[in-house]
């Protein structure tokens, strides 16, 4: 009991003590400008929070270990920003694809002298998640991803389990891709056999959805509340490095969809060109594929494309793509 009380009053000294920092950390107004502009200019501890510009929708979080910076997306618009502390040098935090596992307003390290986390969301069950903690401008965590005790505390208050969380070190930025069927058919060039398809909506009903797209295993894997439901296989044509994130902005009255690129970039240096057509061709897949994901995407549906592997088991690498419940 004297133990947990201990806990308890370490976790009410923390946050405190994020309330008491200086006067920079603190909810920035971004006037006239606009999210993706106005973090560049914020400052270790600052954040914005405008959760009015997009009210409802799924959404999606992007954190840049390259500008330290967080931006939240709601519909594919971003509603929030955030500069953040990431994994230190012999414990960077991982970049990849990942969902909210569990979230707990109260939570200690197991792994760190029982560590104060407050507003905890984990990312991985190794040990890496989003919290509040002190932001002193640069890495400094042994991989979790530290945020300002007011972004972290709203965003706890906005998210689910089995929202899309992407990391990345690659600078880019949003541009608005075509208003074209990602998930229509080519009729030039065969999908790939419809063997190749699983589909069981049925295991998860409702929720986000997800799209994994690995060109390392040329698959794509569909989860729906960070749960599969499905997988096919698919064709990946002409080079994919890093990882490329899309969300789907929306779906107009005669079913024609606006897709999203999500580049991560701080700075204002992207002119904002359409997306070309041919890199939606670059993709296909199975037509049953194609039809049974296409009746399930809705706006905020993401998609992740990422040059490793998603298998179990694969070679090592620095990419970590959605892990599971339990794993």
């Amino acid at each position: 009991m004297r133990h947990r009380a201990f806990a308890r009053l370490t976790t009410c000294v923390a946050l405190l003590l994020l309330a008491a920092t200086p006067a920079g950390a603190q909810q920035i107004d971004i006037g006239s400008g606009s999210v993706v502009v106005t973090v560049s200019d914020l400052k270790p501890g600052q954040f914005i929070w405008e959760p009015e510009i997009s009210p409802k929708g799924p959404m999606l979080l992007a954190i840049n270990l390259a500008t330290q910076r967080a931006i939240l997306f709601r519909n594919g618009v971003p509603i929030g920003a955030s500069t953040v502390s990431t994994g230190r040098t012999g414990r960077e935090t991982p970049t990849g694809i990942f969902t909210i596992l569990q979230k707990q307003v109260e939570h200690y390290s197991s792994k760190y002298d029982n560590a104060p986390m407050p507003y905890m969301q984990r990312l991985t069950w190794q040990g890496v998640a989003l919290h509040a903690g002190h932001l002193p401008g640069y890495p400094a965590s042994h991989g979790c991803i530290r945020l300002p005790a007011g972004f972290a505390k709203a965003l706890y208050g906005t998210t689910a389990l089995g929202m899309t969380v992407v990391i990345t070190d690659r600078p880019t930025m949003p541009r608005i891709g075509p208003k074209q069927q990602m998930f229509e058919q080519s009729p030039a060039v065969p999908g790939p056999a419809p063997a190749a398809i699983e589909w069981h909506p049925e295991s998860s009903p409702t929720g986000p959805v997800s799209i994994v797209v690995s060109v390392a295993d040329q698959r794509a894997v569909v989860l729906r509340s960070g749960l599969v439901i499905g997988s096919a296989a698919v064709t990946v044509r002409g080079p994919r490095a890093g990882v490329w994130a899309y969300t789907l902005q929306s779906i107009d009255p005669q079913g024609r969809q606006q897709w999203l690129r999500l580049r991560f970039s701080s700075k204002n240096n992207d002119p904002g060109a359409a997306v070309p057509l041919e890199e939606w061709q670059r993709f296909d897949a199975p037509a049953d594929f194609k039809r049974e994901v296409a009746r399930i995407v809705e706006p905020g549906t993401t998609i992740v494309v990422t040059s490793d592997s998603i298998h179990a088991g694969a070679p090592p690498s620095s990419l970590t793509v959605l892990e599971g419940p339990g794993g």
